[in-house]
C-alpha cells in the first residue's frame, strides 16, 4: 500500500507492505526499502525491531492526526490513502466517485448491492467481519455503485477498497 504522510512539517510517501505475522517491508519517500518487526505490547504502545535495535513506540490519536513518540521526540503524523475520496480534496477519482475503503483487516460475509444499482447517502453496501465484530460499510453520498471488487468470503486488508461509487 501506498499512502501519502506528513511527518511534522515534512511530506513524503510511504509504501509499507506486511510479509508476515508482525513482519512489514517499508520505504520512506526515496529511501532504501527497510524491514520491521512490530508488536502492540499494550493499547498505544508498540515494540519496533529495526535494523537489529529494538524501540518503544507511543502512538495517540489527536484531532486530526495521529501523535507518535519515540526516542523522547514527539511526531505529529498525517497519513492520506491517495485512492480514497474525501469531502477536504480530491482523491484518485475526483469528487464523482467515492471508494469504499477497509479500516481494518477483516473478512467479507455479505455483499448488500449490485453493479449498476443506486444508493442512497449512508446506505450500507458491505458487510465485512473484523475482530469478532460485524461491520456494515456505507456509502458517504447518493449514487450509482459502479463497482465491488469484495466477493463473499474474501479476506482483505486494511486499506482494501471494496466498492467504488458513482
Amino acid at each position: 500500500m501506498t499512502y501519502n504522510v506528513q511527518i511534522d512539517d515534512v511530506c513524503t510517501r510511504l509504501e509499507v507492505e506486511c510479509e508476515s505475522g508482525d513482519l512489514y517491508r517499508f520505504r520512506l519517500g526515496d529511501q532504501a526499502e527497510r524491514h520491521a518487526e512490530l508488536r502492540e505490547v499494550e493499547p498505544g504502545v508498540y515494540s519496533v525491531l529495526l535494523n537489529g535495535r529494538s524501540y518503544e513506540a507511543h502512538a495517540e490519536a489527536g484531532v486530526d492526526c495521529a501523535w507518535i513518540s519515540l526516542r523522547g521526540h514527539r511526531f505529529r503524523v498525517t497519513i492520506a490513502d491517495p485512492r480514497r475520496w474525501s469531502r477536504n480534496r480530491t482523491g484518485a477519482h475526483g469528487p464523482e466517485r467515492e471508494d469504499i475503503i477497509a479500516p481494518m483487516p477483516g473478512k467479507i460475509v455479505r455483499v448488500l448491492v449490485e453493479p449498476g444499482q443506486a444508493v442512497e447517502s449512508e446506505q450500507g453496501v458491505i458487510v465485512m467481519e473484523a475482530m469478532k465484530m460485524q461491520n456494515e460499510m456505507r456509502t458517504r453520498r447518493a449514487g450509482r455503485v459502479a463497482v465491488i471488487q469484495a466477493r463473499i468470503g474474501e479476506t482483505v486488508r486494511a486499506g482494501a477498497i471494496l466498492a467504488t461509487i458513482e
